[in-house]
C-alpha cells in the first residue's frame, strides 16, 4: 500500500462496527439552547398599555385618550399631585396580555373635521406596529371606541394653571 505524503490513511481495527471507516465520527457532546432562548420573558399589561397609548396619541386627528369623565378625574388627580405619569399615558387604554398575543381596547377623542374611519385605521396601524416591534407579541385585535369629538370652539378641559 502506498501513502500520499501529508495524508494519513485511516486504519481499521477489529472492534469497529460496519460502515465506512472514513466517515466523520459523531460526537456525543450535549447541545445547549442558545443563551438568548433560555428562560421566559413576561410583559405586564401596563407595559403594553403605555406603548399603545403613546402610539395612538402620535396619530394626527387624535385629540385625547379616554372618556370625558376619565380625563376630568385624571386632571383632578394630576393637580392634586396624587396622579402619576403612568395614569395619563395609559388613560383610555386597556390591554389583555397572554404569553404570545395581546388584545387592546382604546377609547379616543377625535378632532372635529377628520375622517373617523381614517383616524381609527391609522391608530390601529400605529399601535399594532409599535406593540409588535417592541414586545414581540402578536396583536390580535385593536378595538377603538370614539367617545367624543373635540370642536374648535370648545374650551380645553385642562386649562393652564394661573399664576398668582
Amino acid at each position: 500500500m502506498t501513502e500520499t505524503p501529508g495524508r494519513s490513511l485511516p486504519t481499521t481495527s477489529g472492534n469497529e462496527l460496519s460502515g465506512s471507516s472514513d466517515a466523520p465520527r459523531k460526537t456525543t457532546a450535549k447541545r445547549f439552547p442558545e443563551p438568548g432562548s433560555r428562560g421566559r420573558t413576561t410583559i405586564a399589561d401596563g407595559v403594553v398599555e403605555k406603548i399603545a397609548g403613546l402610539a395612538a396619541r402620535d396619530v394626527l386627528g387624535v385629540h385625547a385618550m379616554g372618556s370625558g369623565l376619565s380625563r376630568t378625574f385624571g386632571a383632578v388627580r394630576d393637580r392634586v399631585g396624587s396622579g402619576s405619569s403612568r395614569s395619563s399615558v395609559t388613560r383610555g387604554v386597556k390591554a389583555e396580555v397572554g404569553e404570545v398575543q395581546t388584545a387592546l381596547d382604546l377609547e379616543i377623542v377625535v378632532d372635529y373635521g377628520v375622517s373617523i374611519a381614517d383616524v381609527a385605521r391609522a391608530v390601529r396601524e400605529n399601535v399594532v406596529s409599535a406593540v409588535e416591534r417592541m414586545t414581540g407579541l402578536e396583536v390580535v385585535e385593536v378595538n377603538i371606541a370614539v367617545s367624543d369629538v373635540k370642536l374648535p370652539e370648545e374650551e380645553e378641559e385642562e386649562p393652564e394653571p394661573r399664576l398668582q
